[in-house]
């Protein structure tokens, strides 16, 4: 079976961590960045399959990395899974007018992270 690349941003390690052993439940390939603009750089060099974001970040949010993401035709239509604890209606809206695909909130139900990468994924 094909990995999947999958990016995650987030500035915790920790998160990035659990993300990580989250994933191994599957056929990923994990990248990650640290803040917003790591991660539209890598958006672009990359070609991930899907995003795992993070809003509050360092030197760009992930409302703005994910309207720069979606910039590029490369990786326009990818899943973009904002993973944040800003579980706030306004934060939802605000992350799918940026265009997000989808929105979990921290902390993170590793079986609901999986049902929605393999849904987006097709795995």
């Amino acid at each position: 079976m094909l990995r999947k690349k999958i990016l995650l941003v987030d500035d915790s390690a920790t998160i990035l961590m659990m993300e990580k052993m989250i994933l191994t439940k599957g056929p990923y390939h994990t990248i990650t960045a640290s803040n917003g603009e790591e991660a539209v750089a890598k958006a672009e060099s990359e070609s991930p399959d899907l995003i795992l974001m993070d809003v509050v970040m360092p030197k760009m949010d992930g409302f703005e990395a994910v309207r720069r993401i979606r910039q590029f035709a490369t990786v326009a239509s990818m899943p973009i899974i904002m993973v944040t604890t800003r579980g706030e209606e306004h934060n939802v809206e605000t992350a799918y007018e940026a265009g997000c695909t989808d929105y979990v909130t921290k902390p993170i139900d590793g079986s609901e992270l999986m049902a929605k990468l393999r849904n987006y994924l097709g795995q």
